[in-house]
């Protein structure tokens, strides 16, 4: 075989990948586009009021009219009428006057975005994401907001996965890749290459806790931030995705109990940081979630439905390992709890 032959069966063979890449994305947003316009599956309404007194609020995952979008309920009628926005995301998160967006632009080729949103719909601010998104934040104040998005790989159970962890501030500056802060591991920094950062949750304005994982160890830690100094420094092992508790006692977290890799088990648990004594909760099914809080007592979380590709439900959880799982909002996902 020649040098033109070799090449020309490079280039039909480029061709057809990129052909079956476009069809993978056409077939995809068919079925998207077919999820928007069908009856929907939970009772909605739109709404003005949609962001009024205490609520939950979560992205809409009941298939048809409304799919995707931002919604919310009252906290004490989480089964009620789901009030829809206009906003479509994939992961939110929220304050009682504004709320973030991370989103997928869907078509033959994918972009991806986050966004600040006033709860009137108005974008305060918008900047790119380098991959999928996966995880967001918002300071109690509203001014600091932290996005995860996956740069490789797609799932914290992907061999290899990558992942960008930015906290921006609400006049719209950021304070850089995580990966650029100083990292400090039981007291001495870190090498700038052996790490990867995910799931923030605020302390306050300035402060936060994290993961960090080890690349080359498969350690995972749980970080304290400091924003001034642009440092994070460890402070528990295998903790991921932390939740600060409301009355910032505890962390609820995800925990490695079996497998690893794409067989990776974990399971909810709950640490005190006052002792560093860390209980697991009784919940069988894997969990791959970054927890929120309904309240003191009880923890949140998303799992996807059996029934239906693409459909979740938010279930509650005690956060002292007393009584069982039970399904708090149907066809939900990125619960967020905002009381006034």
């Amino acid at each position: 075989m020649n040098n033109r032959t070799k090449w020309l069966v490079v280039a039909g063979v480029s061709a057809v990948a990129l052909a079956a890449t476009a069809a993978v994305g056409v077939v995809a947003w068919q079925q998207y586009q077919t999820r928007q316009v069908a009856p929907s599956a939970a009772e909605t309404t739109a709404s003005d009021d949609w962001a009024t007194g205490d609520r939950v609020v979560f992205r809409n995952t009941a298939l048809g009219e409304g799919y995707g979008l931002v919604a919310s309920v009252p906290l004490a009628e989480p089964s009620g009428v789901r009030a829809l926005t206009a906003v479509a995301c994939d992961r939110v998160d929220a304050t009682p006057e504004e709320f973030s967006c991370l989103r997928t632009e869907r078509g033959v080729v994918p972009s991806y975005s986050a966004s600040l949103y006033t709860n009137d719909g108005v974008v305060r601010q918008t900047w790119p994401l380098p991959g999928i998104p996966s995880r967001t934040r918002i300071s109690d104040d509203g001014t600091r907001i932290a996005t995860t998005s996956f740069v490789t790989g797609h799932s914290y159970a992907t061999i290899g996965f990558s992942t960008e962890t930015v906290i921006h501030d609400d006049a719209g500056g950021d304070f850089g890749n995580f990966e650029e802060w100083t990292f400090i591991v039981d007291g001495a920094p870190s090498a700038p290459l052996d790490r990867n950062f995910w799931g923030v949750t605020f302390i306050d304005d300035e402060t936060f806790y994290a993961t960090a994982g080890m690349t080359n160890s498969g350690k995972t830690y749980l970080v304290k931030g400091d924003i001034p100094s642009r440092t994070l420094t460890t402070i528990a092992e295998d903790v991921e995705c932390p939740s600060l508790s409301p009355d910032g006692t505890r962390i609820a977290f995800k925990s490695v109990t079996a497998g690893s890799g794409p067989t990776v088990h974990w399971t909810p648990a709950v640490m005190d940081l006052a002792t560093g004594e860390v209980e697991l909760l009784p919940e069988p099914r894997n969990v791959d979630d970054q927890i929120e809080w309904l309240d003191d007592d009880t923890i949140l979380y998303g799992m996807p439905r059996d029934d239906q590709a693409g459909d979740y439900d938010v279930w509650a959880l005690a956060a002292d390992g007393s009584g069982d799982p039970a399904v708090l909002i149907e066809h939900a996902w990125s619960p967020s709890v905002v009381r006034r």
